[in-house]
């Protein structure tokens, strides 16, 4: 299997795809060695840069944190709009080629039919997009976007925004911006470029769905100690309710499927099938 190894790890550069994802693809391949086994063989190979995030907890229905973090710039931009519940950890992905404003109330819709309820608050940092202007009518008190406003009374949550360079308050959709690229986009990626392909928005919005239910949202998370997706489930009967006029359709959420997942490009057994021709 060290053929396949060097040949994701090449792919993947500069970034790194983790231990666990390259298991679960030897698992596929017929691998049966352990993890432990796996790590020491890809530990020479590794440069890791780790830093320290600053966490605040919240209680459950408390709070939900935002943010657009940026997969790929350029004239073929890709980003990502991430939403992640405080106490719960459970996490919700969207795709834009943009982060405009309506980029924004998209990703908050749907983000909260995804959990299944509204947050008392929304965490924002202080992109221009979201706020206009910080104390415009006094300390604390923002000028927002008025279709933002209009959202926020419409779901009823809060909206909050980070105070300025101090963008660790809101660590916990940060860390899992990290994790989203480590474990879905750069594998995704290096699986694309294998077949000469390139990942996009459409490409990245059809795996989504299945990667945030089977894998993200149902892992041990590293600082919880817990999955997500039950945790969820004690944060239900705190949340607000969905506005009435938009009910949840069948499969939006976070215990099935967030988002319509119509194959918008080729399943990856597709992509896998090219690679091989290729080989």
């Amino acid at each position: 299997f060290k053929s396949y190894l060097q040949a994701r790890i090449q792919a993947a550069k500069p970034h790194w795809i983790p231990a666990t994802v390259l298991l679960r693809e030897l698992r596929e391949h017929g691998y049966t060695g352990g993890l432990s086994q796996l790590k020491a063989w890809l530990s020479p190979l590794r440069h890791d840069a780790s830093g320290t995030i600053v966490r605040f907890e919240t209680a459950p229905g408390k709070q939900m944190q935002v943010d657009f973090t940026i997969i790929r710039r350029g004239n073929r931009p890709l980003k990502a709009f991430v939403a992640t519940l405080g106490f719960s950890r459970a996490s919700y992905v969207r795709f834009f080629d943009h982060e405009r404003n309506d980029a924004w109330l998209t990703g908050l819709r749907e983000a909260c039919h995804f959990f299944g309820g509204v947050p008392q608050e929304v965490l924002f940092d202080n992109a221009s997009t979201i706020i206009r202007e910080r104390d415009a009518y006094g300390e604390g008190d923002h000028r927002w976007p008025p279709a933002l406003l209009a959202l926020a009374e419409e779901y009823g949550f809060c909206p909050r925004v980070c105070r300025p360079y101090r963008a660790q308050t809101k660590g916990k959709v940060e860390r899992f911006n990290g994790y989203l690229k480590r474990s879905f986009v750069t594998p995704l990626a290096a699986t694309l470029k294998q077949a000469r392909l390139a990942l996009d928005v459409s490409t990245a919005n059809a795996h989504i769905g299945p990667w945030l239910q089977d894998i993200a949202n149902q892992r041990s998370h590293g600082t919880i100690g817990e999955i997500p997706a039950i945790r969820l489930q004690q944060e239900l009967p705190h949340f607000l309710p969905l506005p009435q006029a938009l009910p949840v359709s069948p499969g939006t959420t976070a215990t099935a499927r967030p988002m319509p997942l119509e194959s918008l490009q080729h399943p990856l057994s597709v992509y896998q099938d090219l690679l091989e021709v290729n080989v």
